[in-house]
């Protein structure tokens, strides 16, 4: 099988691991050529063709099922950005770009004068979070306040990741990604998507 090739299979078993498992991009790749018993050191396909792969997996296997689901998961997170508004709040992943199903957790990122303002108003909001550090799209260290917030549309609790970056980190933030694409929108962009968004099937 050449190189190639290879990637799609690849991108292929990791979009089912995301779709099925709600594994993030990196871990479902590593798990997929674990799956495959290929070599550890073999050359792993791309973000956007794991992406590519799973927007194909929704299409053939969850076509009456996504759309509501990422309906929920938007109305979701247009609650709690509408909550955070003070903060400048984006949102990014697959929430926003459309991939994303029940499994699927939201990642809000909030662009702040104060980074410890965020996490004070939580806390006067009386909101359980637990504090984390990960890595940005900046590619440094940023503080992540994670919640568990309970979703009407789905009837269950979803992750809800608040990224707390440095107010002059947004100018970055927008610039657009490989597919040309906004990587992200902010509250209006997503209640335009909630708009646009068909209904599922019935």
């Amino acid at each position: 099988m050449n190189p190639h090739t290879l990637k799609l299979e690849i991108a292929a078993a990791a979009a089912a691991l995301i779709v099925e498992e709600g594994l993030e991009y990196g871990p479902a790749k590593h798990r997929a050529v674990k799956q495959m018993a290929l070599p550890g050191r073999t050359e792993l396909p791309g973000n956007a063709e794991v992406e590519d792969a799973v927007r194909e997996y929704i299409a053939l296997f969850c076509a009456d099922t996504q759309p509501a689901e990422l309906a929920a998961l938007r109305e979701l997170a247009v609650t709690w950005m509408a909550r955070m508004a003070v903060f400048r709040p984006y949102l990014g992943g697959a929430v926003w770009h459309g991939t994303a199903t029940r499994l699927s957790d939201l990642y809000i990122q909030l662009f702040c004068d104060d980074p410890k303002s965020a996490e004070i108003a939580l806390i006067d909001h009386n909101v359980d979070y637990e504090p984390r550090t990960v890595t940005g799209f900046t590619g440094e260290r940023v503080e992540a306040l994670s919640l568990s917030s309970f979703c009407q549309g789905l009837n269950e609790p979803v992750g809800v990741h608040l990224m707390v970056y440095d107010h002059d980190d947004l100018r970055g933030a927008l610039r657009a990604d490989d597919k040309g694409r906004k990587p992200r929108g902010d509250l209006a962009d997503v209640q335009k998507l909630l708009l646009s968004q068909p209904e599922s099937p019935s």
